[in-house]
This record gives structure tokens, C-alpha cells and sequence, in this order.
């Protein structure tokens, strides 16, 4: 049997002495959930911050008004800013962010029900990436959490 990826993931992070923060929203706390299952997450887990408001992204995070206003919070703008918030706050080598819209409702033409971005702010800056993702709520938020666990395990390795 295959172990969890957030296990294989927190090997990696506990191998390289790497620590991580998380800042989500469409996921809810899934991603840090799934990390703090995991016996000994407190090695390389700083804190996790749900910031599923406009409010609590400026607030938690130092996103700016200018990009929510101008990009919304459903883009790689934010999700960017998310990242370096959440990892600049927290003193980690990772920053990890998700934004998305998970539905049912929530979509509109130009970002659609199930459009996320995921970024990863790292010792070498930021990337970002978008996808969407199909199913219903929970499908998509676990999907989102797959593709941020995944994406931050394969950066850890770079170290």
C-alpha cells in the first residue's frame, strides 16, 4: 500500500529541514488538515490561515485592495500575493495559497465553476499555476488540495 502523499510530503520537508505555511481559501483548511494528520507535522508545519474573505486575504495575508479590485480574488494575482503573504508571516521556507470557486454556484463565463490557482512562494520566488478542475464541491476542493500537496512535495524535492 502507498503511503499518503501528505506523508511522503512531510518526508521530504522533515529531510530537507524545509518548514511551510499554508493560506487557503477555496479548500477550507482541507490542505492543512490532510498535513496535520500526519504524527510529527509540527516539525515542518508553521500554521495554516483560512482566508476565505477579501477581508481576511488583506487582512492575514497583506493582499492589496488593488489586486482583489482589479484581478479578483479568483486569480493568480492573489494567489501569488496569498503565497508571499502566508510565507513572509509565517518566516517558512514555503509559502503555499489556493483561491479557486468551487460551486455550485459562484461561476461566471470568464471563471468558471471549478477555476483554481495554486501558488508556491519559495526560496527561489513565486509560481503560480491555474486549473480547473470538475466534480461537484468536495470533488474540486479535493482535487485543489491533491494539486497544492503535489506541486509543494515537487519543490521540496528541489532543495
Amino acid at each position: 500500500m502507498a503511503k499518503p502523499l501528505e506523508e511522503t510530503l512531510g518526508e521530504a520537508l522533515r529531510e530537507k529541514k524545509a518548514t511551510v505555511a499554508v493560506a487557503e481559501s477555496c479548500t477550507g483548511g482541507l490542505i492543512s488538515h490532510r498535513i496535520t494528520n500526519i504524527s510529527g507535522s509540527s516539525e515542518y508545519f508553521e500554521r495554516g490561515v483560512i482566508a476565505y474573505s477579501n477581508k481576511a486575504k488583506i487582512d492575514y495575508l497583506g493582499v492589496s485592495e488593488e489586486i482583489l479590485s482589479s484581478c479578483g480574488a479568483v486569480s493568480s494575482e492573489t494567489a501569488m500575493a496569498m503565497a508571499y503573504g502566508i510565507k513572509k508571516a509565517a518566516n517558512t521556507t514555503f509559502g503555499l495559497a489556493v483561491t479557486g470557486i468551487a460551486g455550485p454556484g459562484g461561476g461566471t463565463p470568464e471563471k468558471p465553476v471549478g477555476l483554481v490557482f495554486i501558488a508556491v512562494a519559495g526560496p527561489d520566488g513565486i509560481e503560480v499555476t491555474g486549473s480547473r478542475f470538475d466534480g461537484d464541491r468536495v470533488t474540486i476542493k479535493v482535487k485543489t488540495a491533491e494539486a497544492a500537496l503535489t506541486w509543494l512535495l515537487s519543490e521540496a524535492k528541489k532543495l
